[in-house]
């Protein structure tokens, strides 16, 4: 899966309209997605099927910032958790999370303050 981009510049690029500020919004976004999601799809004491939907949410978000890696590594994991077939590769999708973060952290940006994210739904 390393033979997938961290972030595919063209592909954001296209989402955000070219927009430069978009962009780095979009992935501050994407960065405390990373985070809240990371914990519960490690967490085995959880069900499976669980695990599988919160998978298929992260690969939706990585696909929608163009984090193809992360997105590849998530869909292994969703496959795997929603076939029941053992432990699923999550060093794989850890290492690709943290790899995109590391990255977009390097060229800075920040996540959504929370006065500024949107609300949950109430």
């Amino acid at each position: 899966m390393s033979s997938h981009p961290l972030i595919d510049r063209e592909h954001l690029t296209a989402q955000t309209f070219g927009d430069p500020d978009l962009a780095q919004e979009v992935l501050g976004l994407f960065v405390e997605q990373c985070r809240r999601l990371m914990p519960a799809i490690a967490a085995a004491e959880q069900p499976d099927a669980d695990r599988a939907d919160l998978a298929h949410t992260l690969k939706g978000a990585a696909l929608g910032v163009g984090a193809a890696r992360v997105a590849a590594a998530s869909a292994a994991v969703e496959t795997s958790l929603r076939a029941g077939t053992g432990a699923p590769d999550l060093p794989e999708l850890e290492a690709a999370v943290a790899a995109t973060l590391a990255l977009i952290a390097e060229e800075g940006a920040t996540p959504t303050p929370p006065s500024l994210a949107p609300s949950s739904g109430t």
